[in-house]
């Protein structure tokens, strides 16, 4: 399909179509060991009553929603902490409060606030940050059953600062967090199973054994007939170089399905921006809620622009709200915003 004129405004589409060719590193097998995995490590989500709760809780949504396109969303959830005051670095900050992130599970929750079904699966510590991370996913919809809790490594923590200039700031703590801990025998291969679409970020490539587990959750997903949607992060900071970073993100690049960047165009809406943290996610989300549902309306340009339009509002109404899931639009808000479209 040709893009649409330019001139009609800027967004967030991603690039559409089938798989390119599957030469690389990484090649599509099965994996027994993975089918038997879950017996295995289920003793281990089991430590936290806390989680536990969430756990039986996210099970009655998951069956409310057993029959809906579920969109799984594999990789980081962290807590970041932020400035209390705007525009400042660092450095020169006084207080700082905490916020719930990671762009996987951004998009996991935006897409349940949307009004489909999504999961999570990822690794937190098992601390207190990492329960609240839990509750959060559990409150917003979300089946956090894929969530585990690592007894030796903590929940990642980021400060985060957008200067006076515009400039973002990031400061990870990860030597190694529980997220870079997640192993492949780990993963809930039911979870996977179910899913629509296996949406997924480069934050997890950066380091064993996570990355094999990135992997081998790929290889399942695109083995049972998901569509593998990726949101490369060029999170630098994260990375030994910004040669490893090209080198790993570009790795599984063919891979995928849907691929967020920055081509094509559709109108966008003015709105009073506030903070543009988590909008790439909320586009992903609004897309992903109607595609899981409609997979191959890629075929229809029309459907594809209002596919769009819904993502781009998504987007917007998260602009007008600071931090990233707490600005997170639901369905409504979108709707709203459309309505005069």
């Amino acid at each position: 399909m040709k893009p649409p004129a330019p001139g009609t405004g800027c967004c967030f589409p991603p690039i559409f179509g089938k798989s390119r060719s599957r030469s690389g590193s990484f090649r599509l097998v099965s994996n027994s060991s993975l089918e038997s995995s879950s017996s295995r490590s289920s003793s281990g989500r089991e430590r936290s009553s806390s989680w536990s709760r969430g756990r039986r809780d996210s099970s009655r949504h998951q069956q409310q929603h057993q029959k809906a396109p579920m969109v799984v969303c594999f990789g980081e959830m962290m807590v970041n902490l932020v400035p209390t005051e705007s525009g400042v670095s660092l450095a020169d900050a006084v207080e700082y409060k905490k916020s719930p992130a990671g762009s996987t599970a951004n998009v996991a929750i935006a897409i349940s606030r949307l009004g489909a079904s999504s999961a999570f699966i990822g690794k937190v510590g098992n601390d207190e940050f990492g329960y609240m991370l839990s509750d959060i996913l559990m409150q917003n919809g979300v089946d956090n059953s894929g969530l585990l809790f690592d007894e030796y490594a903590r929940t990642m923590l980021a400060f985060y600062a957008l200067k006076s200039d515009g400039e973002p700031q990031f400061l990870f703590y990860r030597h190694p967090s529980a997220d870079m801990l997640i192993r492949p025998e780990e993963l809930d291969v039911r979870l996977i199973k179910k899913a629509t679409i296996f949406h997924y970020s480069s934050f997890s490539l950066v380091m064993e054994p996570s990355k094999s587990s990135h992997l081998a959750a790929m290889n399942l997903a695109k083995m049972c007939g998901c569509l593998l949607s990726y949101a490369p992060n060029l999170t630098l900071p994260i990375w030994p170089s910004a040669h490893a970073a090209r080198e790993g993100i570009l790795n599984i690049w063919n891979f995928a399905d849907i691929i967020k960047d920055y081509k094509g165009w559709v109108r966008g809406f003015e709105v009073e921006v506030v903070d543009t943290d988590g909008a790439d996610d909320a586009f992903l989300a609004g897309l992903l809620s109607i595609l899981s549902a409609r997979k191959y309306i890629y075929k229809d340009e029309r459907k594809l622009r209002e596919a769009l339009a819904f993502a781009n509002a998504s987007a917007a109404v998260t602009m007008t709200r600071r931090e990233a899931i707490p600005s997170l639009p639901t369905k409504d808000a979108v709707i709203r915003l459309l309505l005069p479209f």
